[in-house]
Order: structure tokens, then C-alpha cells, then sequence
């Protein structure tokens, strides 16, 4: 990564930095019933990421009745909540109204799809879920179930199946229950980049999503201790869409300069990696060949990703076309606007990532590599369990 270009973004966006360290993820589901004429229920699925003066939701509709070529979505609130900018769709509000409206690009939503879009708001008082939630005049009142993650023509897959942690019909799913030392081995080896320090990668029996084991990864904060397990085997089985999906838990708060604690190398550029991490707190991705972050670290562009609590198993999953050049990642099983790179250029999200050469970014992913480098200063102790490769969706 430029080192200096990196040093310079988190200097220009200090003042959010708190705001996007201390964001917090609640799921609310504030619409399901039976929509009249529909035959089907109408579900929303409301994601938040809040502060004390604001906040970004992530919103995805359900459509229960026949396929629509333009939509509208409507609710109101009962706080002092004020859109101030929005993405995937129109947003416009009149006192304690708002009305959505489709993009040129997704209007069109079959029966049983989904379709998702967020907006950002500031706030003073409470901040109150919303209300008489709207498809296309159609209510959806009540309590219901999740809808599934976004299915649009710019996702690569569908909901996911169901199943335990380890699906079947996927590339390879390892628990590392088969390990039968502290040293990774079989399709898992030790690896060091740049060069060896005091970061290490061991299987330990002290945590676990499942089983009784999983892989350990002390990340230390200087440059030369940057450590992972590498596969180098699996990776050309699932392309050129690779699905990836593991649980990760971890000890000490993401921090404020960049790491990256998954690595794909891409033979398509340079052997230069594809990275997963964080940066000002929240998950970001970033392209080692030009040093482009997904999302942009605006402030705008960091509220719409999320953070990673500690202490507690977390599902990340994302899908890789190398066809395409899009991204689209999840978090415990739904969509983060700010990890998802598709064909539109959004503000604040995939501008920068699609801007010039990214156009035409067409990876060739040859390896998987789980573990941790700082690019400044910050110890973390990780782990990895569950980790599963596929060609579909594979999920949580």
C-alpha cells in the first residue's frame, strides 16, 4: 500500500473518525404481512449504523406481489430525523415524510426479489424506527422475519441456502478440525510477507465458532510481523466468481490507521493483493495495485460501512467477479453498501474504486490468505473458523 497516500487520507477525514469508531449495527424489521391482492408477504428489512447525531440505514424491500418495473417506497417518522443524502434511490422528505424512489438502474424488481437502497439522516432527540412503511402504496405493518440479502442484476448471486456452518456443494469448507498440530498444515501454510517478525498463526483449542478448534492469529504492529495462513491450492476450482465466506472474533478495536487481515493475491496485476480490513475503524477493501479503497474514506463513505465488535463471532462473506470487476461483500448475512463495487459509480463509495484504470479492474484470484498487517501501529489477536470457498452464494 502507499504508506504516505494512506497517512494523508486519515488526516483529511480526522474529524469522523469517532463518529465512525463508535457506529453501531441494529437489524430492525419493521414490516411483514399479507399485502392485499399480493398473495405474499411485503417485508423490510432495516439496518442501522448510528451515532449520536446521525446515522445510515440500509434499507431492502421485499416485493410479495407481481414484478414492477418502478417502484416507490414511503414511511414517516415520529423524531426530529432529516435526510441529508441517499444512494440507489431518489430520496425526498416533507416534514415528517419521506418518499424513495427507484434509480434508472433498479427499477425493475421481480415477485418474491428484493431490491435495497440507504440513505443518511442527522437527527436531534430520539432517533425512532420509521413508520407506515410503503411498497408502491402497498403497506407492510407488523412484525416479521429478515428478507434476504439484496438480489438485483448487479448481484452476482441470490440469498444463500441454508444449512450448518459447512454447506454442501461448495469448493471446500474447513473447520480446521482435521489439524493434528499448532502448526497449520494440509492446504494451510505459514506465511510471512515483507519479513519475518513476532506475528504468529497457530490452531488452538481456546476458541471456536464450531468444533473444537480454530486458527489463531497474534497480529503485531509493525511492518515486518505481518503473518497468515496461505491456501494456494483451491482458488482456481472456483473461478472466475469466487464466493468466500468465514467467521472471524477478535479482541482489540479495529484502529484508526489501515490493516488488513484478508489477503487474495491477483496474478491479473502484478501479483499484487486484493485486501480486506479496516481503516478508520470500519471494514474497507483496498486494491494494492493502485492503492484504491472501497468504500472512498469520506466521511460519507466510512458511515456506510461497518464495524466489527470485538469479543464475539462475526460471518463475513464476499463474492469476487472476475468478469466483471464487482465486489459485493455481507456481514452477518446482509449487504454493506460500502463494500459493494458494481457497474454504477457511487459517491463516496465506489467512485474512486471504479474511477480510471478500475474500470477495467479484472482480478485473477490464485490464493487465500487469512492473518494480520498494520501499516503503522496496533496489536490484534484473531480468529478464523468456518472458512468456506464456493462458486454460489454460501452464506451464514
Amino acid at each position: 500500500m502507499n504508506h504516505d497516500h494512506a497517512a494523508v487520507r486519515s488526516i483529511r477525514i480526522l474529524a469522523v473518525v469517532a463518529a465512525a469508531v463508535l457506529a453501531m449495527s441494529s437489524l430492525f424489521i419493521i414490516g411483514s404481512r399479507r399485502a392485499e391482492g399480493a398473495g405474499a408477504p411485503c417485508s423490510v428489512a432495516y439496518q442501522v449504523n448510528q451515532w449520536n447525531t446521525g446515522f445510515t440505514a440500509t434499507v431492502t424491500v421485499t416485493n410479495g406481489g407481481p414484478a414492477v418495473t418502478s417502484w416507490t417506497a414511503t414511511w414517516s417518522w415520529n423524531g426530529g430525523q432529516n435526510v441529508t443524502s441517499a444512494w440507489n434511490a431518489q430520496v425526498s422528505q416533507s416534514g415528517s415524510s419521506v418518499t424513495a424512489a427507484n434509480e434508472p438502474y433498479n427499477g425493475s424488481v421481480a415477485s418474491g426479489a428484493t431490491v435495497s437502497f440507504g440513505f443518511q439522516t442527522a437527527y436531534s432527540g430520539t432517533d425512532t424506527t420509521p413508520v407506515g412503511f410503503a411498497f408502491n402504496g402497498v403497506a407492510c405493518s407488523g412484525l416479521g422475519t429478515p428478507s434476504p440479502p439484496p438480489s438485483s442484476p448487479s448481484t452476482p448471486s441470490s440469498s444463500p441456502p441454508s444449512g450448518g456452518s459447512c454447506p454442501s456443494g461448495v469448493v471446500f469448507c474447513d473447520g480446521f478440525e482435521s489439524q493434528t498440530s499448532t502448526t497449520p498444515s494440509g492446504r494451510w501454510s505459514v506465511v510471512t510477507p515483507d519479513c519475518s517478525g513476532t506475528g504468529s498463526a497457530t490452531i488452538t483449542t481456546a476458541q471456536q465458532h464450531a468444533g473444537t478448534e480454530s486458527l489463531q492469529i497474534d497480529g503485531r504492529g509493525t511492518y515486518c510481523d505481518h503473518v497468515f495462513a496461505d491456501d494456494l491450492t483451491d482458488m482456481a476450482a472456483a473461478s472466475p466468481t469466487w464466493y468466500v465466506r468465514f467467521w472471524m472474533k477478535h479482541t482489540t478495536p479495529l484502529p484508526t490507521n489501515h490493516t488488513t487481515f484478508l489477503a487474495l493475491n491477483d496474478a491479473a496485476h502484478n501479483n499484487t493483493d486484493l485486501r480486506l480490513g479496516a481503516q478508520n475503524g470500519a471494514l474497507v477493501w483496498n486494491r494494492e495495485s493502485d492503492d484504491a479503497t472501497l468504500p472512498a474514506q469520506s466521511p460519507a463513505g466510512v458511515a456506510q460501512s461497518v464495524v466489527v465488535p470485538t469479543g464475539a463471532w462475526e460471518c463475513l462473506e464476499f463474492a469476487v467477479d472476475g468478469a466483471s470487476g464487482q465486489i459485493h461483500t455481507w456481514f452477518n448475512g446482509t449487504a454493506v453498501p460500502g463494500l459493494t463495487a458494481d457497474s454504477v459509480s457511487t459517491p463516496d463509495v465506489d467512485d474512486q474504486w471504479l474511477a480510471g484504470a478500475g474500470a477495467s479492474w479484472r482480478p485473477r484470484l490464485t490464493d487465500l490468505k487469512l492473518g494480520w498487517e498494520d501499516y503503522s501501529s496496533g496489536d490484534d489477536t484473531l480468529w478464523f473458523d468456518d472458512v468456506a470457498l464456493s462458486t454460489s452464494r454460501i452464506g451464514c
